[in-house]
């Protein structure tokens, strides 16, 4: 599969306009429920002060998730077409910065941020663990790196209508509404089903010295949340709620 910068690049440009709307339809509306509950969860579970980091963060839906707080929240994406319409949605607001940027390449100084999270983005990287390794960095020790995307559901009724609606009926579904030349929502599914497990996920996050990893499947396993703590002890502690 092309995931080459200039492929990744012109095509979310193309469907930035109606990227949200889009994806809105295509989840039911599910997917705003995705980004609030990921950002609930990683604040209520981190109580270092420090800034929001929100990688790959297209239109900023999880950046605005987070909320207007006493504290700064970048979002950056290499997508000048997405962080524009993310900077016309946080209308000024002085707790949001949002910048044009590349996920391999972060332009931060290490131990910066308290959370560094990434939705739906990761696996559009082309060296995802070269992406996970700028998050950490970037992420204070006793701080949280966290991974939201789509996982594939295990009850069997669920994962063969899942399987079915995603790689089936979405992909027709989006390219009507989007028109996009580079096939975009055709892009979609093949990207998730190239894309780690969770399982995979904390494994990488293991070898980048991430600890105390937890998981989070939502909506019965259409999506899964990974996340865990930058701190410099060696141990490890994985769990599964």
């Amino acid at each position: 599969m092309n995931k080459s910068p200039e492929r990744i690049r012109r095509m979310f440009g193309a469907i930035a306009h109606r990227y949200d709307l889009i994806n809105h339809v295509l989840t039911l509306g599910v997917d705003h429920l995705w980004r609030k509950s990921t950002a609930r969860k990683l604040l209520h579970n981190q109580t270092l002060e420090g800034d929001i980091l929100d990688v790959c963060c297209g239109t900023g839906a999880l950046t605005l998730a987070f909320g207007k707080r006493q504290r700064t929240i970048c979002g950056i994406d290499f997508s000048p077409e997405m962080i524009e319409i993310a900077q016309r949605k946080a209308k000024g607001h002085p707790a949001f910065h949002f910048s044009v940027g590349d996920a391999l390449d972060l332009p931060f100084e290490n131990d910066r941020f308290a959370v560094v999270a990434v939705a739906f983005g990761l696996r559009n990287v082309c060296d995802p663990q070269k992406g996970l390794a700028e998050m950490v960095r970037v992420c204070k020790p006793g701080g949280t790196v966290a991974v939201l995307d789509f996982s594939m559901p295990t009850l069997p009724i669920v994962k063969h209508v899942y399987w079915f609606y995603f790689c089936t009926l979405l992909p027709k579904l989006g390219e009507r509404f989007a028109k996009n030349q580079d096939q975009a929502y055709r892009y979609l599914p093949e990207s998730v089903l190239q894309f780690d497990r969770p399982e995979q996920l904390a494994e990488r996050l293991t070898q980048l010295g991430i600890v105390n990893i937890q998981t989070q499947p939502m909506t019965l396993g259409i999506v899964t949340l990974v996340w865990g703590q930058k701190i410099a002890s060696s141990g490890c502690n994985r769990t599964s709620r």
